[in-house]
């Protein structure tokens, strides 16, 4: 393969012109390639950078190690915490952003394929290994160490991903093999609290709780309804109970990714501590209140460190974090160096969700084997013999506790609740994330379960969605309309100051009425997008005459903090509304907007904040599909966008139908969509676990 680039820009030079030029223009041109990669869209300008980045610290670097630095790079931009070199080469179009519609066979600009068209895999290795620019895996060497990129195998990382990669993977090691004394009348304790085993059903619950007792690390995964946040409340007596009976109770911590993840664990967990079978003693020391995982750090604004660390760990025992799916690589790797050596570290979460929107999917890594089980047979035997369950019916596979030592400490949670036989949501919901689409469409196309709707639009004007916006399906399902009309009705009267619980009371009620109700997007651009739809939903509600304005700031406008703001307490994804609350003294008779948002400390309390203190909201009648990920809402409906794009997968499908607890609503611009998008499943590129 020729090393010089000059033959795949549009320009009057041709390759042997350029054959004998030195490596500086040989870097030159593949820059300017590059250049045009990113004028069309299909690479990031921060991908080129990094490249000339490299190309200051090396002129003379081979072109094809800045090639696949540039590829990975924007790899991690789409969630991939490296390149795997082979499959690349299968496909290596694809590491770029192409349109997914788009004609780019006409365009004159060549891609990746032809740029590797005559290599293969050994030989792109090769290069690598030779750079100055790549530092080898395994090679601990001080020189080693100053390399910005790393090669293992045939994946190639940017050098802070490795990092994390490896920290992560070190601690999990450790604390696999870190066994904790289970309680030893664990037996009778499980018994207490979920009752003895039924032979015809399976407690996979009662399961997962035998299996964190025996180890500093286990995973509680699981789709919507299973039961995970039941697992974690009777879990935490589990361990609490004895130490507290010991007189040295465990200080245990909750964390959740959002403000919204966790304002619902807590509540959940406040109602369900107090139907617990232990002492009062013991329910004393469960904590309810959860923070999010930011907090939870020390986040320092500004930087990309946290106040703890492996040099100030956590003060605690027992680590708890939700929505685990949400958590990236990095996030991953600052969580388990904080955490003190002796302290369990439990996640929960649902697999099958979509992966974090950094890069990294950690979870789903850490899962790999949860369907199956890979039990080895004396794992099957301790459970059964805790718990009273009989697993030899389970369909569960055999596996090895050395092959497969992670998941040893991985339970699946099986049976849904919140979903029954009479469900279509969650019918839907596992034809989703088995990729039957045709028998998808086929569910959505009987209308034979009342908690499931679809609506093909006719255009962008059909009137058929505003309807649904404002007013949701006949006397079930709600629109916006709703959280509009108490708002109006509920307002209470002769209200002289903010501080009159009158006014907590009814915006906590505008607040669970905008809850009722909310539209899920798969992209933020286009007219299905959140940008033009908030726009189209502000506009449907002003000439509706349901808000007062179409501009800026108006009664009744839903925010979305799209960062955190320590200073105000206010986290990334949580929501407030806009409400007319007095100011002033009562003789005055003052009004002014405030935005109400949800205290997440589980009171039921609101906070004000003035709109002009707010920085960093958007509008919310529509958000993503990825900002929705730990919140629920009575009725969703999600609207897909009417051309296929690369974040149109089963996981985003999936994940928006169980964001809907009551009803769910599929909105379709174009038919085709959804079964395209069911079809392709996310896969990202990790070297987690390999050997796990």
């Amino acid at each position: 393969m020729s090393r010089t680039f000059a033959h795949l820009l549009p320009s009057a030079l041709d390759a042997e012109t350029l054959a004998g030029l030195d490596p500086l223009s040989r870097v030159n041109d593949l820059l300017l390639l590059l250049e045009r990669w990113v004028e069309r869209g299909w690479l990031r300008a921060l991908d080129k950078a990094f490249v000339a980045f490299l190309a200051d610290l090396d002129p003379e670097a081979d072109s094809l190690v800045l090639l696949a630095a540039a590829l990975t790079s924007h790899q991690l931009g789409h969630g991939h915490v490296c390149l795997d070199l082979y499959e690349t080469l299968k496909e290596p179009d694809f590491a770029l952003s192409l349109p997914p519609e788009g004609d780019v066979l006409s365009t004159p600009m060549l891609l990746p394929s032809a740029l590797l068209k005559t290599l293969d895999g050994a030989t792109w290795c090769r290069a690598l290994a030779d750079s100055t620019l790549v530092a080898k895996a395994g090679d601990n060497s001080e020189a080693s160490a100053q390399k910005p990129l790393v090669l293992s195998e045939r994946r190639l990382y940017l050098r802070r991903y490795w990092t994390y990669e490896r920290r992560i993977d070190a601690a999990l090691h450790r604390r696999l093999a870190q066994a904790e004394p289970a309680p030893s009348d664990l037996a009778q304790r499980l018994n207490a609290l979920f009752g003895p085993a039924d032979p015809g059903v399976i407690d996979w619950q009662k399961l997962a709780c035998a299996l964190a007792t025996r180890a500093a690390f286990s995973i509680i995964t699981g789709g919507p309804g299973t039961g995970k946040t039941t697992t974690v409340v009777r879990l935490l007596a589990l361990l609490q109970s004895p130490a507290v009976e010991r007189g040295k109770p465990l200080r245990i911590r909750l964390a959740a990714p959002t403000g919204k993840a966790a304002a619902r664990l807590t509540e959940s967990i406040s109602h369900q501590v107090q139907s617990l079978k232990v002492s009062e003693d013991a329910r004393q020391k469960i904590p309810s209140e959860v923070t999010t995982v930011h907090r939870l750090l020390g986040s320092r604004p500004g930087t990309r460190h946290f106040r703890h660390h492996a040099g100030n760990p956590l003060p605690l025992d027992v680590l708890v974090v939700d929505e685990a799916s949400m958590i990236d690589l990095e996030m991953m790797a600052n969580l388990l160096d904080a955490l003190p050596p002796h302290a369990r570290m439990v996640l929960l979460g649902d697999k099958d969700q979509l992966a974090s929107v950094e890069a990294g999917a950690v979870l789903g890594d850490l899962c790999r084997d949860a369907e199956a089980g890979m039990y080895s047979p004396q794992t099957q035997a301790w459970l059964e013999s805790v718990s009273g369950e009989d697993l030899s019916k389970s369909g569960l596979q055999q596996g090895d506790s050395v092959q497969h030592t992670l998941a040893q400490q991985v339970v699946m949670l099986r049976h849904s609740r919140r979903f029954g036989e009479g469900s279509g949501i969650g019918q839907l919901a596992k034809l989703v994330n088995q990729q039957q689409d045709q028998d998808a469409r086929a569910l959505l196309a009987a209308r034979t379960y009342p908690d499931l709707f679809s609506l093909a639009l006719k255009g962008e004007q059909d009137r058929a969605l505003s309807r649904l916006l404002l007013d949701g399906h006949g006397n079930g399902p709600q629109g916006y309309r709703h959280y509009l009309g108490v708002m109006h009705a509920q307002r209470p009267q002769n209200v002289a100051s903010i501080d009159d619980p009158r006014c907590i009371e009814w915006a906590r009620k505008v607040l669970d009425a905008f809850d009722e109700f909310q539209l899920l997007c798969a992209v933020r651009k286009g007219p299905w997008g959140v940008e033009g739809l908030n726009q189209r939903i502000t506009q449907t509600l002003f000439n509706a005459q349901l808000i007062e304005s179409d501009q800026q700031w108006y009664e009744g406008r839903p925010v979305l903090m799209t960062r955190n703001d320590y200073g105000l307490g206010l986290m990334n994804g949580d929501i407030g509304i806009a409400l007319r609350l007095p100011e002033g003294t009562p003789e005055e008779n003052r009004q002014a907007l405030r935005v109400a948002f949800p205290r997440n400390d589980g009171s039921g309390g609101v906070r004000f904040v003035l709109p002009s203190r707010l920085n960093d909201v958007e509008t919310v009648y529509a958000m993503t599909v990825h900002k929705s990920q730990g919140s629920e809402f009575a009725h969703t409906a999600l609207i897909l966008p009417e051309a296929l794009n690369p974040v149109l997968t089963k996981e985003l499908i999936y994940t928006g139908i169980t964001r809907a607890k009551n009803w769910f609503s599929l909105v379709e611009p174009r038919q085709g969509v959804f079964e395209e998008a069911l079809r392709r499943k996310v896969k990202r590129l990790s070297g987690l676990m390999l050997d796990l």
